[in-house]
């Protein structure tokens, strides 16, 4: 065999095993899940956000035949978990149960924020959607929203919410602003403290998500007086809106949504979404979100993207008309 020869040997030797490493690489980055993947929840467990997350971590087990885990980050009105997900690899196997709150409210309610909303995630699904109530504690002596109205221009009224920055603030702060009101808000590490208060009768009032409150309501201690929606609540369908009882500019529906670190890559992004979108759509859930009292949503993670800029738009004016600030 002649020298000459022998580079030329090598070099095929070198071409067909490139050949063969090119697809096992391609191969293992299209295996993804390979392992368990972790599922951020920001708040306590037995809210919305927790439950959301615990149906959503079962179905997508089934799906990807990989372990979902949830992982409860609270504090900080959601954003020390949302911020965790924030500085994440971006390598599928992190993902935020995202709530409107730190994501759209937070850059504008907080002076200092250890992340950035409108860059620091990737938009993979939307999930859903709720109108929230206006429940009181049934001893309050407050039986209407006039109830509250009257008693709020006195400045000897408080409500109670999940944390500083959550819906459940900034809507307690849009209904000063409509209502003319000036009712003192009181912060909770979250919607489970806080119900223990309103049902105790520590706190009078809460603008809450009807999940924490329904079986209370139920049970004679809370009386819901009014939702926030546009439109009656189909879980609720016999409570009036805020708008029919005379208060306008309260149109606030918080939403839930499936988020990843900013760089995810597109084929994940891509399969997540599908994913979700056909356990949101599949009747069974569809039948357990309705008890919820949640509506799911349906949008591609370019629509998803653009929704979430417009709701910081629009919840960002509501806190800047509110004056509400946090350091």
């Amino acid at each position: 065999m002649s020298r000459a020869f022998l580079p030329r040997r090598i070099a095929t030797l070198l071409a067909l095993v490139a050949c063969t490493v090119l697809p096992a690489a391609h191969a293992a980055q299209d295996a993804w899940p390979s392992k368990p993947i972790t599922l951020v929840s920001p708040y306590a467990p037995g809210g919305t956000t927790d439950v959301l997350a615990r149906l959503l971590a079962t179905r997508l087990h089934e799906k990807l035949g990989q372990t979902v885990i949830v992982e409860n980050k609270p504090g900080a009105g959601g954003n020390i978990g949302t911020a965790y997900v924030a500085k994440s690899n971006p390598d599928g196997y992190t993902f935020l149960l995202a709530a409107s709150g730190p994501i759209v409210i937070a850059g504008t309610l907080y002076t200092k924020l250890n992340y950035k909303p409108e860059s620091d995630f990737t938009a993979v699904s939307p999930l859903a959607r709720t109108s929230f109530v206006v429940a009181v504690n049934a001893k309050s002596g407050l039986t209407s929203i006039n109830d509250i109205i009257a008693k709020g221009k006195t400045g000897d009224l408080s409500f109670g919410s999940a944390g500083s920055g959550t819906p459940q603030h900034i809507i307690g702060e849009m209904f000063n602003v409509a209502a003319g009101t000036k009712i003192q808000h009181i912060p909770y590490k979250g919607s489970g403290p806080l119900l223990n208060d309103l049902v105790g009768g520590q706190v009078p009032l809460a603008f809450e998500n009807p999940l924490p409150i329904m079986q209370q309501v139920k049970a004679g201690n809370l009386k819901v007086l009014a939702v926030t929606g546009a439109q009656r609540s189909a879980a609720l369908p016999d409570v009036p809106t805020l708008a029919e009882q005379g208060i306008k500019g309260v149109d606030a529906q918080p939403w839930y949504g499936l988020l990843g670190p900013a760089n995810l890559p597109a084929d994940i992004t891509k399969r997540m979404n599908a994913e979700v979108q056909a356990i949101l759509a599949s009747p069974d859930v569809k039948a357990q979100l309705a008890s919820l009292g949640v509506e799911p949503m349906k949008m591609t993670p370019q629509e998803y993207q653009k929704f979430i800029g417009a709701e910081i738009g629009r919840w960002g004016a509501a806190v800047k008309a509110s004056g509400a600030r946090v350091d």
